[in-house]
């Protein structure tokens, strides 16, 4: 963990993310005169050329950030909604009951562009060629690929060759997967030619608005929806045309939106809104303040009780974002985190492991496909990292940013989407489309059910915490589903066990498979929870006596947490040590 104290000559600031060389390149622009801002935007940009199978140029970009003055929590809300053509009729017409994972129909319209402009218009203070020029560098001379980039194109390596040639040309030279020195020329093409439209104009914040709408209504646009129209295998197991058009694209843009905040004494959280399943750990910490006489750690390691009543929180608060959340104006929020609601809620907590998906609220209504997709193989594996099946079905992918510098701006942002296997590379542009919208359920009625031009709701989900109202945390993960409750993890290790924020991270992390699952094919397996064994076999023997279907995923496998802090006068920062990939940075 790195520290710092802001006051003396020569601090810039905290970078930490899930990539060594986001976190060096956010580094150089704090060193080189940028903010917060500017970093993670420089930074998410390198994510999506050092890794490709977890986010990409057309994904998405959800954040939650503070500036210097402004010390309110704000949302950027940089995900992309359905096309106007994606209706439930069209996927029923096709015989289909769920969305596929992988391939054209599951694309929403392209997010992170216009977010990151979007944030570095309004809050950065370089130029759009200052902060890109680091991606483009390594698109064009070539960025090492960690190895779980090969291990991704290997399990989808018959679906490019035999069915998207366009993306065997990109990630399987002379016919074997990617590895060592990548290059990536059509994509740095892209931005390049981006740069140069958005330069056209004078003025910085009038040169990023050029670049905008160089994407959403220019030749990127364009391409994408030619692309569109092919048809390819998905994992439906037939082969499909997208959904997407231009007039999809350029319809929509990036917008900030009031964060929520829930306080426990002195310590305040704040997430994303119900279009995402940040609330879910909003509603887990609530129904935990009730219970904090018997959470503990011992030695950094949580107790077999602390785990247990936070899985059986969890499933309270997931069964009510499978009820409740989702890009509508009828969630119930402020009902459903509220120190009432969770007071109630708290009862149904017992001795003995659940087995039931069990909503609150006034007339919870849950999908009636989830019977169905009980048992199924779970959505994330076992070891809770990414998992990528042979038609490109990917669950969980994602990377995270977290940003503070000097003057107190800080952001945590979680990128994803567009990954490598999601759908076809569109050849010209260098990348491919994103998979959100599996994450819609067909059946209609639910406050997630597709419509034309409606989010999905998204498992990705930053955070932020404050201590006596001022914001002084940023803190996330990838995961996909675990997102929330890895962080959890952290959030009880540091402000109930008094973790700093590395061992917070290094605390044994577990999660629970039983809910349903936000990704193709949206299985869910009740009692079962995925631990780290670091908890100790005592502690899982005790689990599985309450009932728990205890899957052991070895000592070191869940959750890719960073963090920064600025409190008392000092910057930290921390990364994850699982995996060996991510890196916290600062001076």
């Amino acid at each position: 963990m790195f520290t710092t104290r802001p006051e003396l000559a020569g601090t810039h600031g905290m970078v930490a993310s899930t990539h060594w060389l986001a976190s060096a390149t956010g580094m150089a622009v704090l060193e080189n005169g940028g903010n917060a801002f500017d970093a993670a935007v420089a930074a998410g940009f390198v994510l999506q050329v050092a890794e490709p199978h977890l986010c990409g140029p057309a994904g998405q970009v959800p954040g939650i950030f503070v500036t210097a003055e402004d010390r309110t929590p704000r949302v950027l809300a940089g995900q992309g909604v359905s096309p106007a053509a994606a209706t439930p009729e069209y996927f029923a017409d096709l015989g289909l009951d769920l969305i596929p994972g992988s391939g054209l129909l599951p694309a929403t319209v392209p997010g992170a562009w216009d977010g990151w402009l979007l944030l570095l218009r309004d809050h950065g203070t370089k130029s759009l060629r200052d902060v890109l020029g680091y991606a483009i560098s390594y698109a064009r001379n070539g960025i090492p690929l960690v190895s779980r980039v090969g291990d991704t194109i290997r399990a989808v390596q018959d679906l490019f060759t035999e069915h998207w040639p366009t993306s065997a040309a990109l990630w399987l030279p002379d016919g074997k997967p990617a590895e060592g020195l990548h290059h990536n020329p059509a994509l740095a093409d892209t931005w390049e030619r981006l740069v140069a439209e958005a330069e056209s104009v004078s003025g910085r914040e009038a040169q990023i608005d050029a670049g905008r709408r160089a994407w959403s209504q220019g030749f990127v646009a364009e391409a994408i929806e030619a692309f569109s129209r092919k048809a390819f295998r998905d994992d439906s197991g037939r082969d499909h045309a997208g959904l997407l058009t231009g007039e999809d694209i350029a319809g929509w843009e990036a917008t900030y939106e009031d964060a929520l905040q829930v306080d426990f004494g002195d310590w305040g959280l704040v997430k994303m809104g119900a279009w995402t399943q940040g609330p879910a750990l909003l509603q887990q910490a609530r129904l935990l303040d009730g219970l904090r006489d018997e959470l503990s750690y011992v030695d950094g390691i949580p107790t077999e009780r602390t785990v247990h009543l936070a899985v059986e929180a969890t499933k309270l608060a997931f069964a009510d974002r499978e009820a409740w959340y989702g890009d509508s104006p009828d969630v119930p929020i402020e009902l459903l985190i509220s120190r009432e609601y969770a007071d109630a809620r708290r009862a149904l907590i017992t001795e003995e492991a659940s087995a039931e998906l069990r909503p609150g609220g006034p007339s919870p209504r849950l999908p009636a496909i989830l019977e169905k997709l009980r048992g199924l193989e779970a959505g994330s594996g076992a070891t809770g990292e990414p998992t990528v099946g042979p038609l490109g079905e990917t669950r969980g992918d994602t990377v995270h940013i977290d940003v503070v510098d000097a003057a107190g701006n800080m952001i945590s942002v979680t990128p994803s989407g567009g990954w490598l296997q999601s759908s076809p590379t569109i050849p010209e542009l260098g990348f491919c489309l994103d998979s959100r919208g599996q994450m819609f359920w067909l059946e209609q009625g639910l406050p997630n059910s597709l419509a034309p031009r409606k989010r999905p709701r998204i498992t990705l989900s930053p955070s932020m915490g404050l201590r006596d109202g001022e914001p002084v945390l940023a803190f996330g993960t990838p995961g996909g589903d675990q997102q929330d409750q890895w962080q959890l993890c952290f959030w009880l290790a540091h402000t109930l066990g008094g973790l700093n924020l590395q061992e917070s991270i290094d605390s044994p992390a577990w999660h629970t498979t039983a809910f349903p699952s936000s990704f193709y094919p949206r299985s869910w397996t009740p009692r079962e929870i995925v631990v780290e064994s670091r908890l100790g076999q005592s502690t899982m023997d005790a689990l599985a006596a309450r009932g728990h279907a205890v899957v052991d995923a070895g000592p070191w496998a869940l959750g890719r947490l960073s963090a920064v802090s600025r409190s008392g006068g000092v910057l930290r920062a921390a990364a994850n040590a699982r995996g060996m990939q991510g890196y916290a940075a600062g001076r």
